[in-house]
């Protein structure tokens, strides 16, 4: 049985393109910075041995559902689930699982974007040796007046999104294809390049230790919890992006294989961050506790004190910016392609569109660290507001809609052909996970994120 439906865009030749493309969107700012102080937080290698069995067991099966949804409707997030839900003889309201993953994608780039900035932002003042020899609390003041100053932020982010623009403007092929196939071999070898001279400055003992020797008396209920949550999230589930890049996927092609080695990848990625970030923290004996301030405060203080650390810290917030560009164009995709399919725009017209929403929506994240930081609503800053909407309400929701149609509403007959499995068992076994664990995963993270909101909330 062959799909209905046609892309509009020319789609990927080759697997690589596809597996390129992919574990871009899903290599960011998760591996490099939230992997790392999650795994510091939460004990190190008992929280990373339950995040690789939650991306086994949680968040790969509906990574390749909404793989599955794409290919098979061939067309923007948005006009893919109307044509799989006719297909399905479903309700057209499963279109909603479109439009949550292009507003979920813009939400989470309006505020990634400023983050992505501050890290090319951060390669400077590197190169620049501000960071030479200094003090942790002097690490701490770089940073606090970086935030302090909303028009250099502006102007960071704003490079960041004109790099976006550059490359979904010019197309599946000749930008986002072209884009990763570079960037992505560059980016391995970068990384690498950087765990091994952390091992030779750092404490490397200490840090493989940290990481691949399990202490399970250091796992709490809120360390499961956020290596579900973690694992969902680093794969770019639910933002509309698997959507977008299923739907260029070439014919006759393994899914389930090509999902595989994207997940491999990005694996890989977040072990070697942890290599090349937690030696020079225990070298430093920086408490690798420390939290989202382990990126922007103690990693510069680290390379900072280390021979040729300016240099080499130059280097990983360069690797952490190329990251956030891979991931940056797999958020800006499905609007973009929304608007050039369905509406029929110049490719490059709804690029700048989309492009300038979320700069305006980016805004809101800037100002919250000065000029509106005192504006609080529901306890948290327009940063913290922006944040839990899109990571605890729409990611989750719209991945467990995806579940909850693949798993129960789509034909199996339909899934099989989609899947190109041989192999029965393997494909009974992933529809089960989707169905009896991804799914009841999912409403847990998702329950769970609500429970602190929804007490604070009572309580007021």
């Amino acid at each position: 049985m062959n799909n209905h439906y046609q892309s509009r865009d020319p789609g990927w030749r080759r697997s690589w393109s596809f597996i390129a493309a992919t574990t871009g969107a899903t290599i960011g700012l998760g591996n490099l910075w939230k992997f790392s102080y999650l795994a510091g937080e939460n004990g190190g290698a008992a929280f990373v041995l339950v995040y690789l069995i939650c991306i086994v067991a949680v968040a790969m099966p509906v990574m390749i559902a909404e793989v599955i949804l794409g290919s098979r409707g061939r067309s923007n997030p948005v006009d893919t689930m109307r044509h799989v839900s006719l297909e399905a003889k479903a309700s057209s309201l499963w279109q909603i699982i479109g439009w949550l993953g292009c507003l979920a994608g813009l939400l989470v780039l309006s505020y990634y974007s400023v983050i992505a900035g501050w890290s090319f932002a951060y390669a400077g003042k590197l190169l620049d040796g501000e960071f030479v020899a200094t003090s942790a609390l002097l690490s701490g003041d770089i940073f606090n007046d970086l935030l302090a100053a909303p028009k250099l932020m502006m102007q960071w982010q704003a490079f960041f999104l004109l790099c976006l623009f550059f490359i979904v403007a010019l197309g599946v092929r000749k930008g986002i294809a072209l884009a990763t196939r570079s960037l992505m071999p560059l980016l391995f070898i970068l990384l690498i390049a950087l765990a091994i001279y952390s091992s030779q400055v750092g404490d490397f003992k200490a840090a493989v230790d940290f990481l691949f020797q399990p202490d399970f008396s250091a796992l709490t209920q809120q360390a499961l919890l956020d290596a579900l949550g973690h694992a969902f999230f680093t794969l770019s589930i639910g933002v509309g992006a698997m959507l977008a890049y299923g739907a260029y996927v070439p014919d006759q092609r393994s899914i389930t294989g090509m999902v595989s080695t994207v997940v491999l990848m990005d694996t890989v990625v977040s072990i070697l961050a942890g290599l090349a970030i937690f030696p020079l923290v225990f070298s430093l004996n920086i408490a690798p506790t420390m939290g989202p301030g382990l990126m922007f405060v103690a990693v510069p203080y680290g390379f900072g004190n280390m021979i040729y650390g300016n240099y080499f810290g130059a280097l990983f917030f360069v690797v952490v910016f190329m990251a956030a560009i891979t991931s940056g164009v797999a958020l800006l995709e499905p609007a973009t392609s929304w608007l050039s399919q369905r509406c029929r725009w110049w490719r490059p017209a709804a690029a700048i569109v989309t492009v300038l929403v979320v700069w305006l929506l980016g805004l809101a994240t800037i100002f919250s660290f000065n000029i509106w930081q005192h504006i609080d609503i529901f306890g948290m800053s327009l940063f913290g507001l922006l944040d839990f909407v899109s990571a605890n309400l729409l990611l989750p929701i719209g991945g467990l809609l995806i579940a909850v149609f693949v798993g129960w509403i789509m034909r199996k007959e339909v899934l099989r052909d989609q899947l190109d499995i041989e192999s029965w068992q393997i494909f009974s076994l992933w529809h089960w996970l989707l169905r009896y664990i991804a799914a009841p995963g999912v409403l847990v993270v998702f329950l769970w994120s609500l429970y602190p909101w929804l007490t604070t909330l009572i309580i007021k």
